[in-house]
């Protein structure tokens, strides 16, 4: 007897409504070149697609199938294949594909498209944010209760890390802004004759607003890449899983030195800030606009209150909590690629910045409705 000739690929047209294409026979490898000539007559009216008559299918037949989905928009999830094929067609689709990524699209709805998928991932990182610092949160009381899980050395460590090191580059930035804001506001008030209102220009400035911005923008740049690098290059070397498997968490012994040190730290180094940033305008003020020390000095006793400060340094944890919590949130959402640290630490390090800024808007408009 001699062995039945193996049916080639099949395809039927139903006109419809809706245009659908019913596919029969064998849809493998040997036939490769039928499916892609069958598949090349199809017309671009058709909607569905039943493949659940095919005999056989293997992965050829399921990749020209997903190319032809792709090349008539349709939905690859709605074609119907046999039972026994589902198991084959679902392994292909979850394997990635390595082919060049299609260039971008321009247009109205495609920039629309992607305004939304910005909006519904940045939404879900400020929950998974959200979420984090609870966790972060119980963990840390659960310290109190049990104070052997508390890393003083690493947090110390972590303390000299992102307070001492960066004293002298944040002390530097800050004399420097506050002498330029002392000259470019002198440069106004000098038309009115009220140049002497520069100190409190700068005394105010750097009191309330440009001591704790500044050093909360320099350390989310430093600090933050620095945890999401850190915590990162651990979860790529799968120190992270080591850790779990030893019975440890790694939130206590990774994450809550460091936001422990980062919020214990940044209200010094904004004190730091606040002072050097004084001294800029102070600089500016005896040599630049001929105006003695003792002057400026004096009259920045008499006009300054107590309250300008303190609305300043009460914003310096809370800047420290959201910095240290991004960093290390960045850190431990890695992937364990190489690339996927670079792109985590940019993430911190935007997600940082643009979130104390909002905060500080937001610091700015709620003290000055209530008084302050």
């Amino acid at each position: 007897m001699t062995a039945p000739t193996a049916q080639p690929p099949q395809i039927d047209v139903d006109a419809g409504p809706p245009s659908r294409l019913r596919l029969s026979g064998r849809w493998t490898l040997e036939h490769a070149a039928d499916i892609g000539d069958r598949l090349g007559e199809v017309p671009r009216s058709v909607e569905q697609v039943d493949a659940s008559a095919v005999d056989r299918l293997d992965s050829v037949g399921v990749l020209q199938l997903m190319r032809f989905a792709r090349r008539h928009a349709l939905d690859f999830d709605a074609f119907v294949f046999h039972d026994t094929h589902r198991a084959l067609v679902s392994a292909i689709e979850d394997v990635p594909d390595d082919r060049p990524k299609r260039k971008r699209e321009y247009g109205f709805n495609a920039a629309l498209a992607r305004l939304g998928f910005a909006i519904t991932d940045n939404w879900k990182e400020f929950l998974a944010l959200l979420g984090f610092f609870g966790e972060v949160l119980v963990k840390g009381l659960r310290t109190l209760k049990q104070p052997s899980r508390f890393r003083a050395t690493a947090t110390v460590h972590h303390m000299e890390q992102v307070g001492l090191d960066a004293v002298p580059l944040v002390a530097l930035l800050c004399f420097l802004v506050g002498a330029v804001v002392a000259f470019l506001g002198s440069n106004i008030l000098r038309d009115f004759g009220a140049v002497i209102f520069v100190v409190e220009l700068v005394s105010i400035a750097f009191l309330r607003e440009f001591g704790v911005l500044l050093t909360a923008i320099i350390l989310a740049g430093r600090t933050a890449s620095a945890f999401t690098a850190q915590i990162g290059a651990m979860v790529s070397r799968e120190e992270v899983d080591a850790i779990r498997t030893l019975g440890m968490d790694p939130v206590d012994l990774l994450v809550i030195p460091r936001v422990l040190a980062l919020v214990i730290m940044l209200p010094l180094l904004t004190f730091v800030a606040m002072i050097f940033g004084l001294l800029g305008g102070l600089t500016v003020g005896a040599y630049g606009l001929d105006i003695p020390p003792q002057q400026y000095l004096g009259r920045m006793h008499d006009t300054m209150e107590l309250r300008h400060f303190v609305v300043g340094l009460v914003k310096a944890p809370i800047f420290a909590l959201v910095i240290s919590l991004i960093g290390c949130l960045e850190g431990l959402q890695v992937k364990g690629t190489a690339q996927s640290v670079g792109e985590r630490t940019t993430s911190s390090v935007v997600q940082a910045i643009s979130l104390v800024i909002i905060l500080d808007a937001f610091f700015a408009i709620w003290f000055m409705e209530m008084g302050w």
